[in-house]
């Protein structure tokens, strides 16, 4: 379930376009992003907005069943990339609008099976949306073993993401809820997890 996105976006621009601040010493690039790599994220709400630079995924660690190699830790990392019952005894409590956040992106993927690859770099499916100029995913974040992280929503998936992952998709955000996922209540935050309609996104 879309472990890979592009945020082609830098954190300068995201800024302008949201009204916001860069937070810390770091500023978003713009590329790939991964679990366990880094992210930009945009906390707060309306007039006192602020990008933050975090890794992507929910670390958990569990001791190596081997002794680490020189320059190994000696626990092995994984990371629970998005989230799916915020009302959930896992989620509920960090689903307050403290540690809420959104997650602006360019573009998510699914991977493809080997009967859709043209060739051996042929290995996912990209989709886009193609109403709003900095669309987002809703997003929660905590501090995390050595740096701040966050993972987002998922939900239904809509017809287009169906056809190639019939299980999930992540949640995306209509540009009028920005403020309503950040600020609002538990119940406001439920009612939003929905799939983003078809005919606004696209595939390649």
């Amino acid at each position: 379930m879309c472990n890979l996105y592009r945020n082609d976006v830098s954190g300068k621009e995201i800024a302008e376009a949201v009204d916001a601040v860069i937070g810390g010493d770091s500023l978003w690039a713009a590329g790939y992003v991964a679990p366990g790599k880094p992210g930009a994220v945009i906390l707060g709400g309306p007039g006192d907005r602020e990008i933050a630079i975090m890794n992507w995924g929910f670390e958990t660690r569990r001791p190596r069943k081997v002794a680490p190699k020189e320059g190994q830790a000696p626990y092995v990392s994984e990371y629970w990339t998005n989230a799916r019952n915020l009302d959930g005894n896992l989620w509920r409590p960090i689903a307050n609008p403290a540690q809420r956040c959104l997650v602006p992106f360019t573009r998510f993927s699914e991977p493809k099976g080997k009967a859709d690859r043209k060739d051996a770099k042929d290995l996912y499916w990209w989709f886009t949306v193609d109403d709003q100029p900095l669309p987002c995913f809703a997003g929660i974040w905590r501090p995390g073993f050595d740096a701040p992280e966050f993972a987002f929503l998922t939900t239904e998936p809509n017809p287009i993401v169906a056809a190639v992952h019939p299980k999930a998709m992540p949640v995306i955000l209509l540009a009028e809820d920005h403020d309503r996922w950040l600020n609002g209540s538990l119940d406001d935050a439920l009612s939003l997890q929905a799939a983003y309609p078809s005919q606004l996104m696209r595939v390649e």
